[in-house]
């Protein structure tokens, strides 16, 4: 038998659950080395292409309810002085669109509270394809607050970087840039979703920004197979009933 990894025990649990426990642990030490090895392999890209142009997209006053201010702003006035490096979220919310993607959805209702968080390191926005009025009716019944929205409708970002496909279906896709001497490279797109899927498994390119899964993964009914988020869980739906207040 292994020489236990650390003294701590639970009330009442059995010899055949610590053994058990001592295994898993050992997976999730290898899990935890294998995550810092994959992030310093992520850090150790080279320079990605300098974008092709300095792209426009329409913006909105901080102020949600304020439905009169737009602007237009261009992607290199998404870096902040001192902070280099942009993520962008590519929203799943095309004009054709009736709802927004559940899935993105999620992700960005747990992104609005890790936002202030992550502005303090780098810059971060979240474009989507729609006019801006309809992301930001969106985000007003989602009570997002701390996100920067962007409007793509009008230029070309969606396509170039994988927000779309190339027939107008809308993608998830996290994309990093960087700013090198003055010139803006893409860095780092979250490629899995590209990549071959194995048996029973989605594609799980953004699991790491998406608290769900992870919390799902620590229970033992596991993620299941036919459960996904959805917009609201209220009845009637909560989310038409707010917007239907308004």
């Amino acid at each position: 038998m292994a020489p236990p990894l650390h003294s701590q025990r639970f009330p009442n649990e059995s010899t055949a659950y610590r053994e058990t426990r001592n295994q898993l642990l050992e997976a999730e030490i290898a899990l935890r080395r294998n995550i810092e090895e994959v992030a310093a392999l992520r850090r150790k890209l080279p320079l990605g292409g300098e974008i092709p142009e300095d792209y426009v997209f329409e913006e909105g006053a901080a102020d949600l309810n304020d439905a009169k201010t737009a602007r237009k702003t261009r992607l290199s006035e998404l870096f902040a002085p001192g902070k280099d490096t942009l993520a962008i979220y590519s929203y799943m919310f095309g004009p054709q669109m009736k709802e927004p993607c559940v899935s993105c959805t999620s992700i960005l209702d747990g992104l609005n509270g890790t936002a202030p968080h992550i502005r303090q390191r780098m810059n971060f926005a979240v474009a989507a394809k729609s006019p801006l009025a309809r992301i930001r009716e969106v985000a007003r019944n989602r009570g997002w607050n701390n996100l920067r929205l962007l409007s793509s409708a009008g230029n070309t970002y969606n396509r170039d970087y994988h927000g779309e496909s190339p027939k107008g279906d809308q993608l998830p896709s996290l994309n990093i840039f960087v700013r090198r001497d003055g010139k803006i490279h893409h860095f780092y797109h979250s490629e899995l979703l590209f990549a071959p899927q194995e048996p029973g498994m989605d594609g799980r390119h953004v699991d790491m920004i998406w608290p769900l899964w992870n919390m799902f993964d620590y229970t033992p009914e596991g993620r299941g197979t036919d459960w996904y988020p959805r917009l609201s869980y209220g009845e009637p739906d909560e989310y038409y009933q707010i917007k239907k207040a308004r």
